[in-house]
């Protein structure tokens, strides 16, 4: 039996047994023909390394490794029906290792679209927005604090009030793992910071709450779906897309400017609370790539 009636038997197999859609038995066809078209001799009767070969062509013709991940996984399904079947004695997709998938690049934003985002913030303080000057301080207390210390969201809206009452130039922080970290504070992040506690006093509802942004729900602090709306409002109203933009861009954005401005790298991971410095360099390999070519083509004797 050659590869091609090898190939029919698997699909009948998988349509009959286990039911497979009719899109789910094309992809596999359109797989399976494809590797054995690239396979001398025809994909049943190829070997380990025959595989590992054309696993590598697919790579080095631009396949995605989501792409190379399903074909390997249709190859593997193939040889497990020959094996169960009696028309291999081994499997020779054993000892592949799937692709590794890539990191897909942080969304962030420029320099110049943070500070569109913080001057809106700044300038609707005065007036509010329909007429809310509360919430319009709270925003801006929540913007500049993100993007001056880069937390997570989640520790972000949960802050205890006793971070602005001190107004100090570097707070704690507990993150993830329960691990503590300091984080510093710009001058107009307590700024903002002083000027939203005066707003909060003004709020009976808020006067005994211990968290810096209080709210009415369970937590008792203000959820991060009501700060990621308001935060696309803003964003809106300075003139940048609102799908471009939510709390966790703006902590890409602290961390890429940090390092594009020359920032050492275990420093920022310190600031961003990772366990492990790997973390933070694979996040941001593309801003150290350019910082890298920047530093070369300004210093290099030859660059020139």
């Amino acid at each position: 039996m050659n590869s091609a009636a090898r190939i029919e038997a698997f699909l009948e197999m998988m349509s009959a047994e286990r039911g497979a859609a009719a899109n789910t038995l094309s992809s596999y066809r359109r797989d399976l023909e494809d590797a054995s078209q690239q396979i001398a001799g025809g994909l049943a009767a190829a070997a380990a390394v025959d595989i590992r070969a054309y696993l590598d062509d697919i790579a080095a013709r631009g396949f995605a490794s989501t792409s190379q991940a399903r074909k390997l996984s249709a190859i593997r399904q193939f040889f497990k029906f020959l094996y169960a079947e009696g028309l291999r004695g081994d499997d020779p997709t054993g000892t592949l290792d799937s692709p590794k998938k890539g990191r897909p690049l942080p969304k962030t934003m420029s320099e110049a679209d943070t500070g569109r985002l913080l001057d809106r913030a700044a300038l609707e303080t005065g007036d509010g927005v329909n007429g809310d000057r509360v919430a319009a301080l709270r925003l801006h207390a929540l913007v500049e604090v993100l993007y001056a210390t880069g937390l997570r969201v989640s520790e972000l809206v949960g802050l205890p009030v006793t971070v602005a009452q001190r107004d100090d130039r570097f707070f704690m922080v507990r993150g993830k793992g329960d691990k503590e970290r300091m984080v510093p504070l710009s001058a107009k992040a307590r700024m903002a910071m002083r000027a939203w506690l005066t707003a909060r006093a003004s709020v009976p509802a808020f006067a005994d709450s211990p968290f810096l942004f209080p709210a009415a729900g369970d937590s008792g602090f203000l959820s991060r779906q009501v700060f990621a709306r308001d935060l696309k409002g803003l964003a809106a109203r300075a003139g940048i897309s609102a799908a471009k933009i939510s709390p966790h861009v703006l902590r890409h954005a602290f961390a890429s400017h940090l390092l594009q401005n020359g920032a050492d790298l275990r420093a920022v991971q310190q600031l961003l609370g990772h366990a492990d410095i790997s973390t933070t360099t694979q996040i941001y390999t593309h801003v150290l790539e350019e910082r890298l070519v920047r530093l070369v083509n300004d210093h290099h004797p030859l660059a020139d």
